[in-house]
């Protein structure tokens, strides 16, 4: 756990690369989770126990993971708004450890969408909006919609969007509105990419809700039986929908090679004994749309259909490409918590990268104790939009998201010196904890809404003046003692 914690912070260099194609593996999960409290550890569901082979891929350095159906009772969903939710709370602290941190997240009653990184990423992942769609009771009502992430990955925009589409069998054409609704209603402040579609990747996923037509139960049954899910394929109801449908041929899938997964007894691999027993369909799905290469602009206009013709600023397809390939796609049966079980995708991305230095070098000043106030010092390596909101935070080694951090600074209000290239902000020594341990610095852009620049790892030492005074043990470090819980 600590070499990946170390690896991960000494690989934020600032040293040119070469131009070669960088590989990025992407973790996706979708999950309705129907109100349930999470399982005691979701590491199986994140591949993170299976023991490591020599030839097996290395760890994915971005996790995606969508949820429906979290718990929303008033209560509990203004305790959530205030605290991290119980979900959250278990993602963060399985991947933290590793090395991951919550990037961005966004909640919109029962659905939750969560963006995890290596460290090693997070200054090169920048331009984070969300936003969320409600179509529930018209539109009024959000237990179902869509809730967003957009962001730009080494200069490349890509948008998560994770769905939950209205239920039951015979709604199908209303599931297909809904999602291009989505797609119509969701903006994002940027003139690259102020629409889904408009950005280079786009996922989506969720609990779409469309289910099996025509096929009783008894042949269903016997499909899944003699695991021949192929004859239930062409009346799965996204696909017969994708054949007349042109805004859902854009989007690929990979093949339903596992059981459907809805609806199932609880804590259990039975489908529905209930007295409904509802037919077992392929509810919960992962798509994905690469933007095609434009060769002429009759071809970018006729791919956006009714939108206006636009050319993404920035990314020459032939200078920067991007591939992308499905190397796996299944569910995980053994979770039951919840009357659906998840589904997973795992994905390879290919890019050269727009740019490989962050905006922001910083770092710590000589040494840091609570005894005496510390120096930041940071230099602009590139030009930004900088902002007086613009801060600089203080974590420990295996912070948990953006928000877990110690204590901060603002850049403007708390500087001391600067020139031309290079600012001093100082640190009040009772905002520094007394018992030290090992810490980065982080440069948050309040404009981009995302850290923009790291520090390597620094140890601040623990107060002389406390131990002498008795308030804390000479031989306890208390940062390291929480890093190590």
């Amino acid at each position: 756990m600590e070499e990946d914690l170390s690896r991960a912070l000494n690989s934020v260099s600032l040293e040119p690369k070469d131009s070669k194609m960088d590989t990025f593996g992407l973790y996706v999960v979708t999950w309705n989770v129907g109100t349930a409290e999470p399982p005691e550890d979701v590491n199986s569901l994140l591949q993170l126990s299976s023991p490591k082979k020599p030839d097996s891929p290395k760890k994915p350095d971005l996790y995606v993971i969508g949820l429906q159906e979290v718990k929303a009772a008033p209560l509990k969903f203004v305790t959530d708004l205030a605290f991290e939710d119980s979900w959250s709370q278990l993602f963060m602290s399985t991947l933290a450890p590793l090395g991951y941190i919550k990037v961005s997240s966004i909640r919109m009653q029962g659905l939750l969408l969560l963006f995890f990184s290596k460290l090693e990423h997070v200054p090169f992942i920048r331009d984070i909006q969300v936003t969320y769609t409600r179509t529930g009771l018209y539109g009024y009502w959000g237990n179902k919609g869509g809730v967003s992430i957009r962001l730009s990955l080494y200069g490349h925009m890509l948008c998560f969007l994770n769905c939950h589409l209205t239920a039951h069998m015979n709604y199908a054409s209303q599931r297909v509105d809904e999602f291009e609704y989505i797609l119509d209603a969701q903006t994002f402040d940027t003139k690259n990419a102020p629409h889904i579609l408009d950005h280079k990747v786009v996922f989506w996923f969720g609990d779409l809700n469309f289910r099996i037509e025509d096929h009783g139960m008894l042949f269903v049954r016997n499909c899944l039986t003699s695991q021949r899910f192929s004859l239930l394929w062409p009346k799965d109801q996204l696909t017969m929908m994708k054949q007349k449908e042109a805004i859902l041929q854009k989007f690929e899938e990979g093949p339903l090679d596992f059981q459907p997964t809805y609806k199932f007894d609880l804590h259990s691999d039975n489908y529905d004994t209930s007295g409904k027993k509802r037919k077992p369909a392929w509810c919960d799905r992962i798509l994905w749309r690469v933007m095609p290469k434009s060769s002429s602009p009759e071809d970018t206009q006729e791919d956006n259909e009714d939108e206006p013709e636009k050319q993404l600023e920035g990314e020459d397809d032939d200078e920067f490409p991007l591939k992308m390939t499905q190397e796996y796609y299944t569910s995980k049966m053994e979770y039951g918590v919840s009357d659906h079980k998840p589904v997973i995708g795992i994905f390879r991305l290919e890019l050269r990268k727009m740019y490989e230095t962050p905006l922001v070098q910083v770092c710590a000043e000589g040494e840091w104790s609570a005894d005496f106030d510390a120096l930041i010092t940071y230099r602009l390596l590139q030009s930004f939009p900088s902002s007086a909101w613009d801060w600089i935070g203080l974590y420990k080694v295996g912070f948990k998201s953006i928000s877990d951090y110690i204590t901060y600074t603002w850049v403007k209000d708390d500087q001391v010196s600067f020139n031309d290239e290079l600012f001093q902000v100082y640190v009040n020594k009772d905002e520094i904890p007394v018992r030290g341990g090992e810490c980065v610095l982080c440069y948050y852009s309040s404009n981009l809404h995302c850290i923009v620049g790291i520090s390597q790892p620094f140890r601040v030492q623990g107060s002389r003046v406390a131990v002498e005074e008795g308030l804390v043990s000479e031989n306890i470090n208390g940062l390291d003692e929480t890093v190590a819980s």
